[in-house]
């Protein structure tokens, strides 16, 4: 029987965060995913550096890759540093991957990067979302959405 997964991933160190996702993309799932990089790129990650504002995930031979994802060269790491934008392997379980794999093939999904961050053993993870493209409609009603909590929460501030 598998182990019942948290309702939300331990995040100790949030290093980097793709904010523009939540209003592009419909959210459906949610995944924790390991990172496999080299040394020079987890100690600029533990420095704070890092982007993955324009960064997807991509299902290929089996496995899933960060693809754009910057990570900058780590100060000093002199001829044995990375190069800041290759592909890094993601690590799931294979049974996640076919289920993401199907989602992206038949159902027109795509996998979008929420945030990258270090958890409580010190380890480097993704967290990965099963997301639909929104339509400009779309992000209209979650602009007018936004802006009446933003008023509702003004009114109650000035009443109470």
């Amino acid at each position: 029987m598998p182990r019942p997964r948290p309702a939300t991933f331990d995040k100790k160190k949030i290093v980097a965060e793709n904010r523009r996702a939540r209003f592009e993309y419909f959210i459906e799932d949610v995944y924790e995913a390991g990172l496999a990089l080299t040394g020079t790129e987890v100690k600029s990650l533990r420095f704070g550096e890092g982007s993955i504002a324009e960064s997807y995930a991509e299902v290929r031979d089996e496995q899933v890759w960060l693809v754009n994802a910057n990570i900058p060269e780590f100060s000093h790491g002199n001829r044995h540093n990375h190069v800041p934008k290759r592909p890094r392997k993601l690590l799931l379980h294979a049974r996640e991957i076919g289920k993401l794999h199907g989602a992206v093939a038949r159902e027109g999904m795509t996998l979008v990067p929420l945030s990258i961050y270090f958890n409580g053993r010190g380890r480097a993870k993704v967290e990965l979302a099963l997301a639909k493209g929104k339509k400009a409609h779309d992000k209209r009603e979650t602009i007018k959405e936004r802006d009446w909590k933003r008023e509702q929460q003004r009114l109650l501030r000035d009443r109470g």
